[in-house]
């Protein structure tokens, strides 16, 4: 894909994420989402069964705390040792951290509370963005566009796409079975993330194109 194309995709779809967001949480904030999270609780909290909720709490693990650390650390080692890229190392380093800032001055700001009702598993500060679909949606897609550029076949960058998809969607999904997100907790959080990621990249390519301009002047 033409580079300009990449940096006009990447804009707007920052550009569309930051507004769904603002309007998610507008509506949030005026109490309009009461009847959308109630519908979609109900759906996926009547799907609950013993070896379901070990497979909801195992993902909502992974989601979070010390495996987000771990498979960060992985990651890190494998940019910079296996790769030898640094760039593609501070972009990594940079969308895990800033949603993690962004998350916290978020849900600072919004203040919601959690769901009291059928709670599976206890979780403490404020709820809206979900911090997990936040690192989720955060880790699993820059993973997925630093490895896509390190795939030279279709199938091994749609297997790369599936296995990303299945584990963003799954650790927010688990966040509502389990009774600590609304629905448009983890709805936000994914629009947040999203527009964050996109924002990052654009910046990530721009700094790539004027490095490569640079070089070729250089060169000349």
């Amino acid at each position: 894909m033409n580079l300009k194309i990449q940096l006009t995709w990447a804009f707007f779809t920052s550009l569309l994420s930051a507004i769904s967001f603002g309007a998610i949480a507008f509506l949030v904030t005026d109490h309009k989402v009461v009847q959308f999270d109630k519908v979609i609780i109900s759906f996926v909290q009547g799907l609950e069964t013993p070896p379901l909720t070990s497979i909801m709490k195992f993902f909502t693990f992974i989601g979070g705390g010390v495996p987000v650390v771990v498979v960060t650390l992985i990651i890190l080692f494998f940019l910079y040792k296996v790769l030898h890229h640094r760039s593609e190392l501070i972009l990594f380093l940079s969308v895990v951290i800033g949603s993690v800032i962004l998350n916290e001055t978020l849900k600072l700001i919004f203040k919601r509370a959690r769901p009291v009702l059928h709670r599976i598993i206890d979780a403490n500060g404020f709820s809206f963005p979900s911090g997990h679909s936040m690192a989720a949606f955060s880790l699993y897609g820059v993973v997925a566009f630093l490895l896509w550029r390190h795939i030279a076949t279709a199938l091994g960058r749609s297997i790369l796409i599936i296995i990303s998809i299945i584990m963003i969607m799954t650790i927010g999904i688990s966040r509502i079975y389990l009774g600590v997100h609304y629905p448009s907790d983890v709805l936000g959080g994914f629009l947040a993330s999203g527009s964050w990621l996109a924002i990052s990249i654009w910046y990530y390519q721009r700094y790539q194109e004027r490095r490569y301009e640079e070089d070729m002047r250089g060169r000349g």
